[in-house]
């Protein structure tokens, strides 16, 4: 049974930090990938950020690029999701998946057979 779990949510303000962690378990991750998506209130879930668990390629959403990175750390089985320099915009639920899409499709949640429970991400002032 594949298992994520995310945490590590929180407040910040406009301009901090903040660090998700996703791990997983259950299973062989090797031909997976691992994303971020969020859902802000009455807002569509969107497509944050991604990692390859073989070989550790990135992928980024615009919105995020530059302030955001994600890493991931094998030997512990968990996935990070770095946030710097944070926006109000960044306000919502943040949720780690995991699946295997081809790199054109790395962005659509429908692609992710696994999801964790959300963590919840505040900015304000």
């Amino acid at each position: 049974q594949v298992q994520l779990v995310d945490a590590g949510g929180g407040s910040a303000q406009p301009g901090g930090s903040l660090t998700l962690s996703c791990t997983v378990s259950g299973g062989s991750f090797n031909t997976y990938a691992v994303a971020w998506f969020r859902q802000a209130p009455g807002k569509e879930r969107e497509f944050v950020a991604a990692i390859r668990w073989s070989g550790g390629t990135t992928y980024y959403a615009d919105s995020v690029r530059g302030r955001f990175t994600c890493s991931r750390d094998r030997v512990n089985s968990a996935v990070t999701l770095q946030m710097n320099a944070l926006k109000s915009e960044d306000t919502a639920v943040y949720y780690c998946a995991a699946g295997r899409p081809i790199t054109s499709a790395m962005s659509t949640a429908g692609m992710y057979y696994y999801w964790g429970q959300g963590t919840q991400v505040t900015v304000a002032s």
